[in-house]
Protein backbone atom coordinates (compact mmCIF):
# COMPACT_ATOMS: atom_id res chain seq x y z
CA UNK A 1 0.00 0.00 0.00
CA UNK A 2 1.31 3.15 -1.07
CA UNK A 3 1.28 6.39 1.29
CA UNK A 4 -1.31 8.22 -0.85
CA UNK A 5 -3.46 5.06 -0.03
CA UNK A 6 -2.17 4.95 3.62
CA UNK A 7 -3.55 8.84 3.99
CA UNK A 8 -6.86 8.39 2.40
CA UNK A 9 -7.71 5.18 4.76
CA UNK A 10 -6.23 7.01 7.79
CA UNK A 11 -8.20 10.38 6.40
CA UNK A 12 -11.76 8.07 5.58
CA UNK A 13 -11.05 6.99 9.55
CA UNK A 14 -10.49 10.28 11.33
CA UNK A 15 -13.92 11.08 9.59
CA UNK A 16 -15.79 8.56 10.84
CA UNK A 17 -14.85 8.53 14.60
CA UNK A 18 -15.92 12.31 14.48
CA UNK A 19 -18.19 12.69 16.76
CA UNK A 20 -20.76 15.01 14.06
CA UNK A 21 -20.44 12.49 11.58
CA UNK A 22 -23.42 10.08 12.66
CA UNK A 23 -25.62 12.98 13.05
CA UNK A 24 -24.14 14.27 9.26
CA UNK A 25 -24.61 11.45 7.80
CA UNK A 26 -28.90 11.46 9.27
CA UNK A 27 -28.86 14.36 7.60
CA UNK A 28 -27.79 13.19 4.42
CA UNK A 29 -30.02 10.53 4.71
CA UNK A 30 -32.87 12.34 5.63
CA UNK A 31 -32.50 14.85 2.71
CA UNK A 32 -32.03 12.31 0.00
CA UNK A 33 -35.42 10.90 0.89
CA UNK A 34 -37.00 13.96 0.58
CA UNK A 35 -35.51 14.82 -3.10
CA UNK A 36 -36.54 11.05 -4.43
CA UNK A 37 -39.82 10.88 -2.65
CA UNK A 38 -40.53 14.51 -4.69
CA UNK A 39 -38.85 13.61 -8.13
CA UNK A 40 -40.03 11.29 -10.43
CA UNK A 41 -38.29 8.52 -8.38
CA UNK A 42 -40.81 8.74 -5.93
CA UNK A 43 -43.33 5.88 -7.55
CA UNK A 44 -39.94 3.77 -7.11
CA UNK A 45 -39.34 4.52 -3.37
CA UNK A 46 -42.76 4.25 -2.37
CA UNK A 47 -43.14 1.11 -3.98
CA UNK A 48 -39.89 -0.61 -3.08
CA UNK A 49 -41.08 0.40 0.85
CA UNK A 50 -44.73 -1.05 0.14
CA UNK A 51 -42.96 -4.48 -1.43
CA UNK A 52 -43.43 -7.47 0.63
CA UNK A 53 -41.06 -9.60 1.83
CA UNK A 54 -41.44 -12.90 3.57
CA UNK A 55 -40.13 -15.57 5.83
CA UNK A 56 -42.40 -18.60 6.41
CA UNK A 57 -42.31 -22.41 6.82
CA UNK A 58 -45.36 -24.36 5.35
CA UNK A 59 -47.41 -20.87 5.12
CA UNK A 60 -46.41 -20.03 8.78
CA UNK A 61 -44.01 -17.06 9.88
CA UNK A 62 -43.48 -13.34 9.08
CA UNK A 63 -44.78 -11.42 5.78
CA UNK A 64 -44.69 -7.54 6.04
CA UNK A 65 -43.74 -4.59 3.65
CA UNK A 66 -40.19 -3.69 3.15
CA UNK A 67 -40.45 -0.87 5.60
CA UNK A 68 -41.79 -2.53 8.75
CA UNK A 69 -38.75 -4.72 8.18
CA UNK A 70 -36.81 -1.77 8.50
CA UNK A 71 -38.35 -0.38 11.42
CA UNK A 72 -39.39 -3.65 13.51
CA UNK A 73 -36.56 -5.49 11.69
CA UNK A 74 -33.43 -2.88 11.50
CA UNK A 75 -34.61 -1.29 14.48
CA UNK A 76 -34.14 -3.85 16.78
CA UNK A 77 -30.91 -3.95 16.16
CA UNK A 78 -30.65 -0.33 17.03
CA UNK A 79 -32.41 -0.70 20.68
CA UNK A 80 -30.28 -3.81 21.46
CA UNK A 81 -27.52 -1.01 21.19
CA UNK A 82 -29.25 1.80 22.98
CA UNK A 83 -30.08 -1.68 25.80
CA UNK A 84 -26.15 -1.94 25.43
CA UNK A 85 -25.55 1.36 26.17
CA UNK A 86 -28.00 1.50 29.30
CA UNK A 87 -26.44 -1.22 30.74
CA UNK A 88 -22.84 0.01 30.59
CA UNK A 89 -24.22 3.29 32.30
CA UNK A 90 -26.54 2.42 35.15
CA UNK A 91 -23.13 -0.62 35.83
CA UNK A 92 -20.44 1.41 35.40
CA UNK A 93 -21.16 4.58 33.65
CA UNK A 94 -22.55 8.03 33.96
CA UNK A 95 -26.05 6.31 35.86
CA UNK A 96 -24.28 4.76 38.17
CA UNK A 97 -24.18 7.47 41.19
CA UNK A 98 -27.90 8.72 41.54
CA UNK A 99 -26.42 11.98 42.80
CA UNK A 100 -25.22 12.51 39.29
CA UNK A 101 -28.77 12.10 37.35
CA UNK A 102 -30.77 14.30 39.79
CA UNK A 103 -30.04 17.39 37.49
CA UNK A 104 -29.93 15.85 33.63
CA UNK A 105 -32.76 13.16 35.30
CA UNK A 106 -35.42 15.95 36.12
CA UNK A 107 -34.76 17.92 32.65
CA UNK A 108 -35.60 14.50 30.41
CA UNK A 109 -38.60 14.91 32.45
CA UNK A 110 -39.68 18.20 31.77
CA UNK A 111 -38.56 17.95 28.48
CA UNK A 112 -40.56 14.62 27.65
CA UNK A 113 -43.75 16.24 29.67
CA UNK A 114 -43.61 19.47 28.49
CA UNK A 115 -43.71 18.94 24.54
CA UNK A 116 -46.51 15.97 25.26
CA UNK A 117 -48.62 18.36 27.06
CA UNK A 118 -48.58 20.91 23.81
CA UNK A 119 -49.24 18.52 21.48
CA UNK A 120 -52.40 17.31 23.96
CA UNK A 121 -53.45 20.87 23.72
CA UNK A 122 -53.44 21.31 20.34
CA UNK A 123 -54.87 17.87 19.37
CA UNK A 124 -57.49 17.44 22.20
CA UNK A 125 -60.45 15.59 20.49
CA UNK A 126 -59.06 14.92 17.50
CA UNK A 127 -58.16 11.70 16.37
CA UNK A 128 -54.39 12.49 16.23
CA UNK A 129 -54.37 12.65 20.06
CA UNK A 130 -52.72 9.18 19.40
CA UNK A 131 -49.41 10.90 18.72
CA UNK A 132 -48.85 12.43 22.28
CA UNK A 133 -45.22 10.73 22.15
CA UNK A 134 -44.00 11.85 19.11
CA UNK A 135 -42.73 14.79 20.15
CA UNK A 136 -41.37 13.65 23.71
CA UNK A 137 -38.11 11.98 22.28
CA UNK A 138 -34.39 13.32 21.67
CA UNK A 139 -32.59 12.17 18.93
CA UNK A 140 -28.83 11.41 20.90
CA UNK A 141 -26.88 10.95 17.15
CA UNK A 142 -28.43 14.35 16.37
CA UNK A 143 -27.99 16.02 19.52
CA UNK A 144 -24.59 15.01 20.00
CA UNK A 145 -23.92 16.00 16.48
CA UNK A 146 -24.40 19.06 16.58
CA UNK A 147 -22.84 19.94 19.91
CA UNK A 148 -19.75 18.12 18.62
CA UNK A 149 -19.99 20.65 15.73
CA UNK A 150 -19.54 23.09 17.95
CA UNK A 151 -15.77 22.29 19.47
CA UNK A 152 -14.55 23.22 22.04
CA UNK A 153 -17.10 26.38 22.58
CA UNK A 154 -18.74 23.82 24.82
CA UNK A 155 -17.65 22.77 28.09
CA UNK A 156 -17.19 19.08 28.54
CA UNK A 157 -19.27 18.77 30.92
CA UNK A 158 -21.95 19.47 28.54
CA UNK A 159 -21.98 16.53 26.71
CA UNK A 160 -22.24 14.72 29.61
CA UNK A 161 -25.19 16.74 30.98
CA UNK A 162 -26.79 16.13 26.94
CA UNK A 163 -25.71 12.79 27.18
CA UNK A 164 -27.57 11.48 30.18
CA UNK A 165 -30.57 13.84 29.74
CA UNK A 166 -30.77 11.59 26.09
CA UNK A 167 -30.02 8.31 27.58
CA UNK A 168 -32.47 8.84 30.29
CA UNK A 169 -34.83 10.60 27.64
CA UNK A 170 -34.41 6.94 25.85
CA UNK A 171 -35.55 4.81 28.78
CA UNK A 172 -38.74 6.97 29.10
CA UNK A 173 -39.13 6.22 24.87
CA UNK A 174 -38.71 2.34 25.56
CA UNK A 175 -41.58 2.31 28.25
CA UNK A 176 -44.39 4.47 25.99
CA UNK A 177 -43.33 1.82 23.47
CA UNK A 178 -43.93 -0.89 25.75
CA UNK A 179 -46.84 0.46 27.38
CA UNK A 180 -48.54 2.90 24.77
CA UNK A 181 -47.75 1.13 21.34
CA UNK A 182 -49.13 -2.92 22.24
CA UNK A 183 -51.87 -3.68 19.98
CA UNK A 184 -54.10 -6.96 19.95
CA UNK A 185 -52.10 -8.42 22.57
CA UNK A 186 -51.55 -11.84 21.84
CA UNK A 187 -50.49 -14.20 25.24
CA UNK A 188 -49.85 -17.23 23.84
CA UNK A 189 -46.85 -15.80 21.79
CA UNK A 190 -46.26 -13.73 24.55
CA UNK A 191 -45.60 -16.86 26.96
CA UNK A 192 -43.62 -18.42 24.42
CA UNK A 193 -41.45 -15.12 24.61
CA UNK A 194 -40.71 -16.24 28.21
CA UNK A 195 -38.69 -19.34 26.95
CA UNK A 196 -35.69 -17.70 25.31
CA UNK A 197 -35.65 -15.10 27.79
CA UNK A 198 -34.70 -17.53 30.48
CA UNK A 199 -32.61 -18.87 28.48
CA UNK A 200 -30.70 -15.37 28.51
CA UNK A 201 -31.10 -15.74 31.67
CA UNK A 202 -28.86 -18.40 31.95
CA UNK A 203 -26.21 -16.85 29.63
CA UNK A 204 -26.01 -14.01 31.77
CA UNK A 205 -25.94 -15.99 34.97
CA UNK A 206 -22.85 -18.49 33.81
CA UNK A 207 -20.78 -15.29 32.33
CA UNK A 208 -20.67 -17.37 28.83
CA UNK A 209 -17.95 -15.52 26.73
CA UNK A 210 -19.81 -17.33 23.29
CA UNK A 211 -22.12 -14.60 21.79
CA UNK A 212 -23.88 -16.19 19.21
CA UNK A 213 -26.35 -18.25 21.92
CA UNK A 214 -27.11 -15.08 23.14
CA UNK A 215 -28.14 -13.85 19.56
CA UNK A 216 -30.03 -16.54 18.25
CA UNK A 217 -31.98 -16.39 21.67
CA UNK A 218 -32.57 -12.81 21.17
CA UNK A 219 -33.43 -12.67 17.59
CA UNK A 220 -36.46 -16.22 18.67
CA UNK A 221 -37.43 -13.99 21.34
CA UNK A 222 -38.16 -10.78 18.24
CA UNK A 223 -40.15 -13.00 16.82
CA UNK A 224 -42.01 -14.13 19.51
CA UNK A 225 -42.45 -10.93 20.97
CA UNK A 226 -43.70 -9.43 17.33
CA UNK A 227 -46.30 -11.46 16.65
CA UNK A 228 -47.42 -11.21 20.82
CA UNK A 229 -48.71 -7.37 19.48
CA UNK A 230 -45.86 -6.06 21.46
CA UNK A 231 -43.45 -3.49 19.66
CA UNK A 232 -40.55 -6.15 19.30
CA UNK A 233 -37.92 -3.43 19.85
CA UNK A 234 -38.41 -3.81 23.05
CA UNK A 235 -36.67 -7.55 22.80
CA UNK A 236 -33.97 -5.99 21.66
CA UNK A 237 -33.62 -3.39 24.92
CA UNK A 238 -34.07 -6.96 26.78
CA UNK A 239 -31.91 -9.30 24.95
CA UNK A 240 -28.82 -6.04 25.26
CA UNK A 241 -29.74 -6.18 29.48
CA UNK A 242 -28.46 -10.16 29.14
CA UNK A 243 -25.10 -9.71 27.42
CA UNK A 244 -22.34 -10.11 29.88
CA UNK A 245 -21.23 -6.75 31.65
CA UNK A 246 -17.85 -9.32 31.85
CA UNK A 247 -17.88 -13.22 31.45
CA UNK A 248 -15.94 -15.99 33.35
CA UNK A 249 -12.50 -15.33 31.68
CA UNK A 250 -12.67 -11.31 32.74
CA UNK A 251 -13.13 -10.07 29.26
CA UNK A 252 -16.22 -8.09 28.53
CA UNK A 253 -18.75 -9.25 26.08
CA UNK A 254 -20.59 -6.17 26.27
CA UNK A 255 -17.94 -3.65 25.26
CA UNK A 256 -16.90 -6.15 22.39
CA UNK A 257 -20.40 -6.08 20.61
CA UNK A 258 -21.25 -2.79 21.48
CA UNK A 259 -18.10 -1.41 19.90
CA UNK A 260 -18.16 -3.60 16.83
CA UNK A 261 -22.09 -2.65 16.28
CA UNK A 262 -21.35 0.87 16.49
CA UNK A 263 -20.55 1.48 13.18
CA UNK A 264 -22.91 -0.17 11.17
CA UNK A 265 -26.14 1.43 13.43
CA UNK A 266 -24.14 4.71 13.19
CA UNK A 267 -23.71 4.50 9.42
CA UNK A 268 -25.60 1.97 7.49
CA UNK A 269 -28.99 1.15 10.11
CA UNK A 270 -29.90 4.74 10.72
CA UNK A 271 -29.49 6.37 7.48
CA UNK A 272 -31.55 3.25 6.26
CA UNK A 273 -34.16 3.67 8.78
CA UNK A 274 -34.22 7.84 7.94
CA UNK A 275 -33.94 7.18 3.96
CA UNK A 276 -37.35 5.12 4.47
CA UNK A 277 -39.10 7.33 6.91
CA UNK A 278 -38.40 10.93 6.34
CA UNK A 279 -39.78 11.40 2.54
CA UNK A 280 -41.95 14.33 2.95
CA UNK A 281 -44.04 14.77 0.25
CA UNK A 282 -44.22 18.10 -0.79
CA UNK A 283 -46.95 18.25 -3.13
CA UNK A 284 -49.87 20.03 -2.47
CA UNK A 285 -48.56 21.39 0.62
CA UNK A 286 -48.76 24.88 1.45
CA UNK A 287 -46.52 26.81 4.38
CA UNK A 288 -50.01 26.71 6.41
CA UNK A 289 -50.39 23.23 6.73
CA UNK A 290 -47.44 23.61 9.53
CA UNK A 291 -49.99 25.08 11.52
CA UNK A 292 -52.40 22.32 11.09
CA UNK A 293 -53.04 20.17 14.36
CA UNK A 294 -50.63 16.95 13.75
CA UNK A 295 -47.49 18.99 12.63
CA UNK A 296 -47.84 22.08 14.93
CA UNK A 297 -48.23 19.92 17.71
CA UNK A 298 -45.74 18.36 17.13
CA UNK A 299 -43.00 21.20 16.32
CA UNK A 300 -44.55 22.94 18.80
CA UNK A 301 -43.72 20.37 21.28
CA UNK A 302 -40.00 20.05 20.11
CA UNK A 303 -39.06 23.41 19.60
CA UNK A 304 -41.01 25.24 22.79
CA UNK A 305 -41.86 22.40 24.57
CA UNK A 306 -38.26 20.69 24.91
CA UNK A 307 -36.72 24.47 25.55
CA UNK A 308 -38.99 25.20 28.11
CA UNK A 309 -39.34 21.31 29.91
CA UNK A 310 -35.37 21.20 30.07
CA UNK A 311 -34.31 24.59 30.79
CA UNK A 312 -37.27 25.83 33.36
CA UNK A 313 -36.58 22.14 35.44
CA UNK A 314 -33.40 22.43 35.34
CA UNK A 315 -33.40 26.12 36.60
CA UNK A 316 -35.83 25.74 39.22
CA UNK A 317 -33.56 21.90 40.74
CA UNK A 318 -30.55 24.69 40.81
CA UNK A 319 -32.08 27.63 42.31
CA UNK A 320 -33.66 25.01 44.82
CA UNK A 321 -30.43 24.03 45.64
CA UNK A 322 -30.74 20.23 45.05
CA UNK A 323 -27.80 20.50 42.05
CA UNK A 324 -25.47 22.46 40.24
CA UNK A 325 -25.13 23.70 36.96
CA UNK A 326 -22.52 21.32 35.10
CA UNK A 327 -18.73 22.28 35.80
CA UNK A 328 -17.91 24.92 33.73
CA UNK A 329 -20.85 25.78 32.07
CA UNK A 330 -23.48 29.08 32.21
CA UNK A 331 -27.10 29.26 31.50
CA UNK A 332 -26.99 30.40 27.95
CA UNK A 333 -24.71 26.70 27.66
CA UNK A 334 -27.98 25.14 29.35
CA UNK A 335 -30.14 27.31 27.37
CA UNK A 336 -28.53 26.00 23.82
CA UNK A 337 -28.30 22.11 25.03
CA UNK A 338 -32.25 22.53 25.53
CA UNK A 339 -32.68 23.39 22.24
CA UNK A 340 -30.57 20.42 21.18
CA UNK A 341 -33.18 18.28 22.72
CA UNK A 342 -35.84 19.39 20.45
CA UNK A 343 -33.87 17.48 17.99
CA UNK A 344 -36.40 14.42 17.88
CA UNK A 345 -35.52 12.83 14.59
CA UNK A 346 -35.18 9.10 14.42
CA UNK A 347 -37.30 8.63 17.42
CA UNK A 348 -39.81 11.13 16.93
CA UNK A 349 -40.37 9.29 13.05
CA UNK A 350 -40.43 5.88 14.58
CA UNK A 351 -43.14 6.58 17.05
CA UNK A 352 -44.87 8.51 14.50
CA UNK A 353 -45.13 5.50 12.26
CA UNK A 354 -46.20 3.52 15.57
CA UNK A 355 -49.03 6.02 16.04
CA UNK A 356 -50.16 6.70 12.66
CA UNK A 357 -50.25 3.89 9.77
CA UNK A 358 -51.83 6.13 7.30
CA UNK A 359 -49.78 7.56 4.15
CA UNK A 360 -51.44 10.97 4.55
CA UNK A 361 -51.09 11.62 8.22
CA UNK A 362 -47.75 9.97 8.18
CA UNK A 363 -46.50 12.86 5.76
CA UNK A 364 -47.77 15.54 8.57
CA UNK A 365 -45.74 13.66 11.24
CA UNK A 366 -42.90 13.69 9.15
CA UNK A 367 -43.36 17.60 7.89
CA UNK A 368 -43.83 18.67 11.72
CA UNK A 369 -40.87 16.22 12.97
CA UNK A 370 -38.29 17.24 10.45
CA UNK A 371 -39.57 21.28 10.93
CA UNK A 372 -39.10 21.25 14.84
CA UNK A 373 -35.99 19.09 14.72
CA UNK A 374 -34.44 21.72 12.02
CA UNK A 375 -35.64 24.69 14.09
CA UNK A 376 -34.18 23.27 17.35
CA UNK A 377 -30.84 22.40 15.90
CA UNK A 378 -30.33 25.97 14.15
CA UNK A 379 -31.45 27.43 17.79
CA UNK A 380 -29.38 25.12 19.53
CA UNK A 381 -26.19 25.88 17.59
CA UNK A 382 -26.64 29.65 16.92
CA UNK A 383 -26.83 29.75 21.06
CA UNK A 384 -23.95 27.85 21.91
CA UNK A 385 -21.61 29.55 19.15
CA UNK A 386 -22.66 32.80 21.03
CA UNK A 387 -22.10 31.76 24.65
CA UNK A 388 -18.96 32.66 26.11
CA UNK A 389 -15.90 30.49 25.49
CA UNK A 390 -15.26 28.20 28.57
CA UNK A 391 -11.76 28.14 30.23
CA UNK A 392 -9.09 26.35 27.88
CA UNK A 393 -8.84 23.22 30.71
CA UNK A 394 -12.77 22.72 30.62
CA UNK A 395 -12.45 23.10 26.62
CA UNK A 396 -14.15 20.19 25.31
CA UNK A 397 -11.70 16.93 24.37
CA UNK A 398 -11.18 15.39 21.34
CA UNK A 399 -13.11 12.05 20.38
CA UNK A 400 -10.45 9.33 21.93
CA UNK A 401 -9.42 7.20 19.20
CA UNK A 402 -11.19 3.79 19.07
CA UNK A 403 -13.53 4.69 21.50
CA UNK A 404 -17.09 3.77 20.46
CA UNK A 405 -19.47 6.60 19.18
CA UNK A 406 -23.24 6.43 21.04
CA UNK A 407 -25.66 6.00 18.43
CA UNK A 408 -29.64 7.38 19.18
Amino acid sequence: MDSTQRYHRTAIGRLLEHEAAGGVLLMLSAAAAMMVANSALAPYYQGALASYFAVTLNGEGLEKPLLLWINDGLMAIFFFLVGMELKREILIGKLKNPRDIVLPGMAAVGGMALPAAIFVWLNWDLPSIQGWAIPAATDIAFALGILALVGSRAPASLKVFLLTLAILDDIGAILIIAFFYTANLQVDYLMLAVLPLLGLVWYNIRGTHALAPAIILGTIMWFFVLKSGVHATIAGVVTAFFIPLKDRYGKSPLHSVEHGLTPWVNFMILPIFAFANAGVVLAGIAPADLLLPLPLGIAGGLIVGKLVGVFGITWLIVKLGLARLPHGAQWSHILGVACLAGIGFTMSLFIGGLSFPEADLMNEVRLGVLAGSIVSAILGYTILMLAPRPAPELAQPEHPKGDPMIAE
